[in-house]
Order: structure tokens, then C-alpha cells, then sequence
């Protein structure tokens, strides 16, 4: 873009863009092309971006930038600017690309139309996915072309050109990229509109799942024949709304799905990203507070469960005694543990993933009253799960107090034994005496 349109950009942006009211205008690339035949008698393009600006206005209305090229956009039934939503305009990406109808004869079906009219595509995103449409704007040139064998051969465009035109159709979503969560309910939003009634269109849905492309939905109006299902009928027909709907996500429904709509001469589609995302459970072996012999080894594992996808990291750390949050200044600060290891990863029936990170720990008691932390770091959470628990050390019971605990009880056992024998005995000699 020239220095001087990013200027000018900066200096009308804060009187103007930053309103309340619709947007004036949009900051474009127009991606302009050039179709020869190259020495080999093959047909090539060459492509030249070129700064443009598409502005809104009545027909007749001054550019607001004389020294590029400008594309004023009428009015029309099919307003580009409702759909923008959100966002700077001057962060949201515009291109203009020219649109050849590949020698296709018809009149597009609307007021003023001419059968040599020429034709643009305007495809403008949000920078963060949270919306993009595509607008097929319609020029009528002020005098028929000479011919129109070539529909390759796109009449040139001056650097101050004013090229008045209107928007025809428009194919747009504000779900370009969909994060979810497995078994939960989506909706592929994609919605189209025409600048007259009772257009003859055709709509499909087909997705990329792990490389292979599935037809999911199709309808034709002109026939009315539809295959699949998904999409609501009676919004498709009354509102142009082709939304897919998936009832239960599926990690085979992650994967790249293509909404495409066909009226006319037109062919448009959009591209949507469906991401599944699962948070690990994490847990461990051992409850809040482990108690352990001095000398006595454990086997402690921090189990990370059902998360997808793949990656995820897992580490244990431990803090000296004291209180877990008593974080003063100059306390020493958690260590991570350099002797965990981790299991392979194993995968779950419904695709979903775990893992263990584990390590063995022999007690002494100096270590009484330590705290261990398992942390988990997986790209569905915002923040890491920590799960730990608190050592508690204690002596080991020497042998001698064994061995007099062991003596006690046989010499309890012995004296019980005695006076069992001597009261046995005594009842014996009572019943042998005579009366």
C-alpha cells in the first residue's frame, strides 16, 4: 500500500472509521491479473496487487481517495456493509479480485443489467476468524466491449480509476474457525443473499475428515432435490440461511468443511475449520496427604485422562515444608523434579488420549511436610491444572519394641492359658466330690 493512501488512511480513520455509523469505506488490495499466451502457446496469468479502496455511496459521489483506484459500491438489496460486525476497519483484510463468468452467455436477473456487464469478487476477513464474506459486485460499463470471445481479455484499469458497481450475491459466516468441545452441539453458520427474489440456486456441504472428502448436504431448487441432511429446509428457502448443524461432536467431525452456493453465473464458497478441543481429568494415586514410613518408597503417578488432541505436558514439582501459599519474600521457589518419567501415550475408544507422568520417592524425614505438584498444560485450558499432595514422615518402630510388644503377648497368652487350665481343673474336682 503507498505511503500516501496509508496516510491518508490514518488521518480519516479517527473523524470518520471510528463512528457509530456503518462504514464508509474499506482500505483493499485489488488483486489485478493479466491472462497470454506464453511462448509454449499455453495460457498464463500474471497477478499485479494494487491499492484500491471500496467505498459506499450513491452512484455519482465523489471518491474519497482521487489518487487510487476506487470501487463505489451503490446501493443495493445486498448491503456488504452489515456484514461487517466487530473489529477496526482498518485491521479487517479486503481483496478485490476480478470474476470471469468462463463464457457463460446470460443477463444477470436484476434492474439495469447488461449481458457484457463485468464482474468482481470483494472478500473481506476478520483478523482474529470472527467473521468473512465474499460480495459479487456488478459494473456496467458505459459502452459494450468490442468483442466478447475472449473472457479472459479483462479490459484495463487506471490507477485513479472510479469503477461504480453493485453488490449481486453474498456468501458469509462468523464461523470461519470453531473451537468445541467433544460431544457438544455445533452449528457451521453460512448464509447467502441475492439482490432480487426468487433466485434459482443450488447449496452444498462437503468436508476434508483426515485427508478424504465427504458429501454432506446438497439441494437444488430448480429440481428440488436434496441429498443429506443438516441444513434447515425452511430457513435455506425463506432466508438463504444454509447453516450445517452437527448434533454430536465427533473427533472424526474434526476436520476442514466447504459451504458452496450457485445462482446463476455465480459460484461461491467459503472454507469453515471445526477444532475439536477436550480438556484432560487429572488425578493421582495417592489422596491429599501421603504418610509414609522413613525409608519406605511410593510410587506416585499423575494420570492425565481423555484429552484431545495429542499434545499435552506434564510435570511434577516440589516445594520445601510450610504452607503450601506462603509464597513470602525470599521463600524458595517450587523445584521441578528431574526423575519423572513419563508412560506412552495410549488411546481411548472415542479417540481421546492419556498419559502418566510418575516417579519413585523414598521418605526421610526431613521431607516431612513437603508439597508435591502435578502440573498439566493442554492447549484447552486457559491456565495449567495443578493436583498435588503433602508428605508426612514418620520414625520407623525399632525391633525391641516389637520384640517386647510380641513378649507381652505370649506371656498374656501363657497366664490366660494357666488360669483356663486351673478353673477347668477346679470345676472337675468340684463335680467328682461327693454329697
Amino acid at each position: 500500500m503507498g505511503v500516501f493512501l496509508k496516510l491518508f488512511i490514518c488521518m480519516y480513520l479517527f473523524g470518520v472509521i471510528c463512528s457509530e455509523e456503518q462504514v464508509p469505506w474499506l482500505a483493499c488490495t485489488f488483486i489485478d491479473e493479466r491472462v497470454f499466451l506464453n511462448n509454449e502457446g499455453h495460457r498464463e496469468t500474471e497477478l499485479h496487487p494494487r491499492d484500491a479502496l471500496l467505498q459506499f455511496g450513491p452512484a455519482g459521489g465523489p471518491p474519497v481517495n482521487p489518487h487510487t483506484i476506487t470501487f463505489l459500491i451503490t446501493a443495493s438489496r445486498v448491503d456488504l456493509r452489515s456484514y461487517i460486525v466487530g473489529g477496526s476497519p482498518e485491521h479487517l483484510e479486503c481483496e478485490i479480485r476480478r470474476y470471469s463468468m468462463r463464457g457463460i452467455q446470460g443477463v444477470w436477473p436484476s434492474k439495469g443489467a447488461m449481458p457484457y456487464d463485468l464482474w468482481f469478487t470483494c472478500t473481506v476477513k476478520h483478523p482474529e476468524d470472527s467473521f468473512t464474506f465474499t460480495g459479487y459486485l456488478r459494473h456496467t460499463p458505459s459502452q459494450p466491449p468490442s468483442s466478447m470471445d475472449d473472457y479472459d481479455s479483462f479490459p484495463p484499469i487506471g490507477d485513479r480509476e472510479l469503477i461504480t458497481a453493485s453488490a449481486s450475491m453474498v456468501l458469509h459466516t462468523r464461523s470461519v474457525v470453531l473451537k468445541v468441545a467433544l460431544r457438544s452441539q455445533q452449528k457451521l453458520q453460512c448464509r447467502f443473499s441475492v439482490d432480487h427474489k426468487g433466485p434459482k440456486f443450488k447449496v452444498g456441504w462437503r468436508a476434508q475428515i483426515k485427508g478424504d472428502w465427504v458429501e454432506l448436504y446438497s439441494h437444488d431448487s430448480h429440481s428440488g432435490v436434496t441429498r443429506g441432511s443438516g441444513v434447515n429446509q425452511k430457513g435455506l428457502l425463506s432466508t438463504g440461511d444454509a447453516t450445517l448443524s452437527i448434533p454430536f461432536v465427533k473427533i472424526s467431525s474434526e476436520g476442514k468443511y466447504v459451504c458452496s452456493v450457485s445462482v446463476g453465473q455465480l459460484d461461491a464458497s467459503l472454507d469453515l475449520a471445526l477444532h475439536v478441543y477436550e480438556p484432560p481429568s487429572v488425578s493421582l494415586n495417592v489422596g491429599p496427604e501421603l504418610a509414609l514410613q522413613a525409608g519406605a518408597e511410593q510410587k506416585v503417578v499423575c494420570e492425565a485422562e481423555g484429552y484431545y488432541p495429542l499434545d499435552v505436558e506434564m510435570e511434577w514439582y516440589q516445594e520445601p515444608p510450610g504452607e503450601p501459599k506462603d509464597y513470602r519474600v525470599g521463600a524458595p521457589l517450587p523445584t521441578k523434579l528431574n526423575n519423572v518419567l513419563l508412560s506412552s501415550h495410549r488411546h481411548n475408544r472415542e479417540g481421546t488420549y492419556a498419559l502418566s507422568a510418575f516417579f519413585y520417592y523414598r521418605a526421610a524425614l526431613l521431607d516431612t511436610g513437603r508439597r508435591f505438584t502435578c502440573r498439566v498444560m493442554h492447549r484447552s485450558l486457559r491456565t495449567p491444572v495443578r493436583i498435588g499432595f503433602t508428605l508426612l514422615v514418620h520414625e520407623p518402630t525399632s525391633w525391641s519394641f516389637y520384640l517386647a510388644v510380641v513378649s507381652t503377648l505370649v506371656i498374656f497368652l501363657i497366664i490366660f492359658r494357666m488360669l483356663h487350665y486351673l478353673y477347668t481343673a477346679r470345676q472337675e474336682s468340684r463335680k467328682s466330690k461327693p454329697y
